[in-house]
């Protein structure tokens, strides 16, 4: 570990908190000309998940950030299709391994070489590859153009969802090392095409080295955080620490202090520029939002301790299977559990910090409710029985 620069300027533990809100999108008017692409191109990463309550997270991205925006809309902006018969078109996004399983912006093609590059060195996998299957399947889609992995031969051997065919152990090998792309969903299924077809010829490139891989990744990173610890900006795409600090002093980030963090931190420029002014967001924020991906973060802006309960045994749950927080004035006021029951949006469970967060509360579940076309809003369990009548007025 380097040592820390000296601090160029000292931010209150308020002023950090706006800088992280406008920085991700929920503090300012959000720029709705741009639409979804423009939230991906601004964010950097968007987190895939297969859990779908309300929808699923790639969708709840950009609708915490625009609104109620059509959810076949937010599809088509990540993912351009080509008529039937025509030649792939130009994807704006792909998905690739950031924080997770991410969406990302075409243009970030050539700063994850360094990743690409890795995994081709990689000595050991979870999957054997089966002799042949990897040259079959670059074949197959370069005669027959994009395919799911069941028409390139079948997904699984079994019904077990770890069991994968060659065909699809090769084709996600492809992926990793960057000879195939993921084009769109079909189904919530990955259409694959070859890379050479789907990234434009600009941008399909490993010339970057490493550390200007790194370099563009770390700055990228700050600018959508606003401001961050060396642990936020590692994590935004899990860098590893000692990357991070390989390339810090290059990246233009600032060096800052911010109270009661008591850990150095960077900030963008341009965030420290002028004030962060506007409207907050009311809204339910996916578990998976990179707002509060990380949870020392979230403790540390917020005051608020996060996590995600799907995988935790259910007797073990404390707020519940995907307990969404809600986010109203630029703080975190509740969690809710959703779940649907044919056009009911029912809140399993409701945690309220205290009766001030039911107007916002009872905003983001009608608005929710409207988002996926329920024309009702059903109330389980409160976990304050006194805020369960007001809550049920104010929905009313």
């Amino acid at each position: 570990m380097t040592p820390d620069p000296r601090p160029t300027t000292e931010l209150t533990a308020d002023e950090a908190r706006r800088i992280a809100l406008r920085a991700q999108g929920f503090l300012g008017a959000p720029d709705r000309r741009s639409g979804v692409r423009g939230v991906l191109r601004h964010l950097g990463a968007v987190q895939l998940d297969t859990i779908s309550v309300l929808a699923r997270s790639h969708e709840l991205i950009p609708y915490a950030r625009l609104g109620a925006i059509g959810r076949t809309t937010v599809d088509k902006a990540y993912w351009t299709t080509a008529p039937t018969g025509a030649p792939s078109a130009r994807p704006h996004a792909f998905e690739y391994w950031s924080h997770a399983a991410c969406i990302l912006p075409i243009e970030e093609w050539p700063h994850f070489a360094f990743r690409r590059r890795a995994y081709r060195a990689r000595p050991h996998w979870n999957h054997p590859l089966p002799d042949g299957a990897y040259d079959r399947v670059i074949k197959q889609l370069r005669t027959e153009g994009p395919l799911t992995a069941t028409e390139l031969g079948g997904a699984k051997r079994t019904s077990e969802w770890w069991d994968w065919s060659g065909e699809k152990v090769a084709v996600e090998r492809a992926l990793m090392y960057g000879e195939v792309v993921c084009v769109e969903r079909r189904g919530w299924k990955r259409v694959y095409d070859l890379a050479e077809r789907a990234i434009p010829d600009a941008l399909l490139h490993d010339e970057l080295d490493d550390r200007e891989c790194l370099r563009r990744l770390v700055r990228q990173a700050g600018e959508a955080l606003g401001v961050g610890t060396r642990a936020d900006i590692a994590d935004y795409h899990r860098l590893k620490a000692e990357q991070f600090d390989e390339v810090i002093a290059d990246s233009g980030l600032i060096p800052v202090s911010v109270q009661g963090w008591g850990k150095p931190a960077w900030a963008d420029p341009a965030a420290l520029e002028a004030t962060p002014r506007g409207r907050h967001r009311t809204t339910l924020l996916s578990p998976f939002d990179s707002l509060i991906w990380e949870r020392a973060r979230t403790e540390r802006i917020f005051g608020f301790t996060h996590r995600l309960e799907a995988y935790v045994p259910k007797q073990k749950r404390v707020h519940g299977y995907f307990a969404m927080p809600v986010l109203a004035g630029g703080r975190l006021v509740g969690r809710v559990d959703p779940a649907r029951d044919g056009r009911t949006l029912v809140a399993k469970q409701i945690t309220l910090d205290g009766a001030k967060a039911i107007p916002a509360v009872a905003q983001a579940l009608l608005e929710a409710a409207g988002w996926v076309d329920c024309t009702d809003v059903r109330v389980e369990r409160v976990d304050a029985p006194e805020l369960r009548e007001p809550l049920l007025r104010a929905l009313a």
